[in-house]
């Protein structure tokens, strides 16, 4: 339940879908066009009260805010001295491609992220990611991270943005929590992961891989799990760079997991400090 404030003065009624103050938020469900625009403009969207509370809270600075006006005296409050528009359920439908049913999305300029090395002097437990390109995946994945004690991501350059509107929704906003930095040069950046001292497993059954649940306790002081995407896996060349290689085991004949499921699996598994 959201408490009702009174609306501030400066909330704007917009009732032309083609208004320009609204352009951070048009067309929402083009992935194409919203890639080409959201990350050179330096903005990302976050949609629901929640979510966006969690922006706040995390330092994001806003940009703007649009509102369903019926929600106004409930949600208006949140944009603090950015503009906030609000406009009626088909205006609202007309600019984002959708129907806003959380009633409030909110653009925020987005944060510099930490270079690699900076990362890595500053996390314990690692995941580090390769090709995964489904914004729903990415968003589970730093769920997972942030939920059993993962506390960095890194990203090779091929992989979806975390601060896409689903990935953020799915994420819960546990991408606002979780640092994480793009890997580039892409492999041959992993070194650097080693040589920072942390083990890199690579998930895959592969090359000998062995139980995850075997890995001794050194092998789990500094874990960085390797993760590729759904389909081809890994590549060769990110294998090359692993300490080893590991496996889930599994039964009646399935041969793997999505890729937030097995995610959620390891961690789990190398969050416990001795093998079983």
């Amino acid at each position: 339940m959201v408490d009702n404030h009174r609306v501030p003065d400066h909330v704007i009624e917009i009732d032309d879908p083609a208004d320009d103050r609204l352009g951070d938020y048009r067309a929402l469900t083009d992935l194409a066009l919203r890639t080409r625009f959201e990350q050179p403009h330096g903005l990302f969207i976050a949609e629901g009260h929640q979510v966006i509370g969690r922006a706040l809270r995390a330092g994001y600075r806003m940009r703007s805010m649009l509102i369903d006006a019926k929600r106004a005296d409930q949600l208006a409050h949140l944009a603090g001295d950015a503009p906030c528009y609000t406009a009626g359920p088909e205006v609202l439908e007309s600019v984002t491609g959708f129907h806003v049913h959380r009633g409030a999305l909110a653009s925020f300029h987005r944060k510099e992220l930490p270079a690699p090395a900076e990362l890595l002097t500053a996390v314990r437990r690692l995941v580090v990611l390769e090709g995964i390109n489904n914004h729903t995946n990415i968003g589970a994945i730093f769920r997972v991270a942030a939920g059993l004690g993962f506390d960095g991501v890194l990203l090779a350059p091929d992989c979806a943005d975390p601060l896409y509107r689903r990935s953020v929704r799915v994420s819960m906003g546990e991408v606002f929590a979780v640092p994480y930095a793009y890997l580039d040069p892409w492999p041959s950046g992993l070194a650097q992961v080693r040589e920072a001292g942390f083990t890199l497993h690579g998930l895959s059954p592969s090359r000998g891989a062995v139980d995850i649940g075997t890995l001794s306790a050194a092998e789990r002081e500094r874990p960085a799990l390797l993760f590729g995407a759904e389909g081809p896996g890994l590549t060769e060349a990110a294998l090359d760079a692993c300490d080893r290689t590991v496996v889930i085991p599994m039964h009646a004949g399935v041969d793997s997991l999505n890729v937030a499921a097995a995610t959620a699996v390891a961690c789990w598994e190398l969050s416990q400090p001795t093998p079983r």
